[in-house]
């Protein structure tokens, strides 16, 4: 089967959606299925190209470009609905497959015409697949449940590294995954003599206001303002970590990095909405969105109680399984088979005469 995915960001640019994309196409592709990734991200000066992917990556391409690459395949799978990307549908007939990462709405949570414009559209789909109960739950139209994938030949276990830090966050620094929320839970454990050190991994805008709180709060020394990591670096990092903490203020599709941290070893405390519970699994603890008190509660448990997070970990194996990065490229080329099969004999069934 030839499959083009349309996800107009990509690598190299660094995020969940982008890395797993690159991650489908490649389990895809080894699967014996030939993938194209179409994309609006420019290749990275100096970073050898795409010679590196197992899969086709076609970058930026013109309507002439992007319409022969239509022609030629399949099913045409789009990284949540695009309506810059659907143009191609209304010229060559291919079987329209999508999957569901982020709400469709803005970050207000207000819905827009573009919101519910994709919202409708998606009754025309053949294939349309949600990263989690949550997700189906918030479309109009029936979808798959297909969680997302972590990258099980990279985060692992390292036993002879010492697990000798508390706390660690992983992600962008703005304020929707809400790490002043964390920093304000430290000062509440502070308080209540507890003082764990933590470990914020990953840059963005709010860095200089969050060093400025924690210097305001009394807790910098306990803190570690890492920024990016990546690779074998950010897998040894988290093996040092006891508890990942994922504090969003908003409700997260999924949640990958809650399985990185299981799969080095970590126990995963984060908020209680959305699909984040679903990748967290029985492997930590949830909070209310929001609530500094309720975190700071559930830490101090953790923290008090080891035994509560050697139980947690006992459960990830069974867990990350169901989350093999090979095992769900299996599950999406069952139901993308499954959706060019139905549209084939949709396209051939007799026509009824009246």
């Amino acid at each position: 089967m030839k499959i083009l995915i349309y996800s107009p960001a990509f690598l190299p640019h660094i995020g969940g959606l982008e890395i797993g994309q690159a991650l489908l196409a490649d389990r895809l592709t080894r699967l014996g299925q030939e993938v194209t990734v179409v994309t609006r991200t420019a290749a990275a000066d100096g970073d050898g190209g795409d010679g590196a992917f197992t899969f086709r990556v076609l970058r930026r391409p013109g309507f002439a470009a992007l319409l022969r690459a239509v022609r030629s395949c399949d099913v045409f799978f789009q990284a949540n609905v695009s309506l810059r990307g659907l143009w191609p549908l209304l010229l060559v007939r291919r079987t329209w497959a999508v999957s569901h990462h982020s709400w469709y709405c803005r970050s207000d949570g207000h819905v827009a015409w573009q919101d519910r414009l994709k919202r409708f559209l998606l009754r025309y789909a053949a294939v349309s697949i949600s990263v989690s109960t949550a997700m189906a739950a918030d479309l109009s139209s029936p979808s798959f449940i297909i969680p997302n994938a972590y990258r099980d030949d990279l985060f692992r276990l390292i036993p002879e590294v010492a697990r000798d830090r508390d706390l660690a966050f992983l992600g962008r620094l703005v304020s929707d995954k809400g790490v002043d929320l964390l920093l304000a839970a430290l000062a509440q454990l502070a308080r209540r003599g507890l003082r764990p050190n933590l470990t914020v991994v990953g840059g963005g805008k709010e860095l200089p206001a969050l060093e400025r709180q924690a210097a305001r709060l009394g807790i910098a020394e306990q803190i570690d303002f890492l920024g990016p990591r990546s690779g074998d670096d950010l897998v040894a990092l988290l093996n040092r970590h006891r508890i990942l903490v994922l504090p969003s203020r908003y409700n997260e599709p999924f949640g990958i990095a809650a399985l990185e941290g299981i799969a080095c070893g970590c126990v995963v405390v984060g908020s209680a909405g959305g699909g984040l519970p679903e990748a967290i699994g029985p492997c930590g603890r949830t909070f209310r969105n929001g609530s500094v008190e309720n975190l700071a509660a559930v830490l101090e448990e953790l923290l008090r109680q080891p035994e509560q997070v050697a139980a947690l970990r006992a459960g990830a194996a069974a867990h990350l399984a169901r989350h093999g990065s090979e095992g769900i490229a299996r599950l999406y080329l069952e139901v993308l088979e499954d959706g060019l099969a139905a549209r084939r004999r949709a396209r051939h069934a007799p026509q009824a005469v009246s």
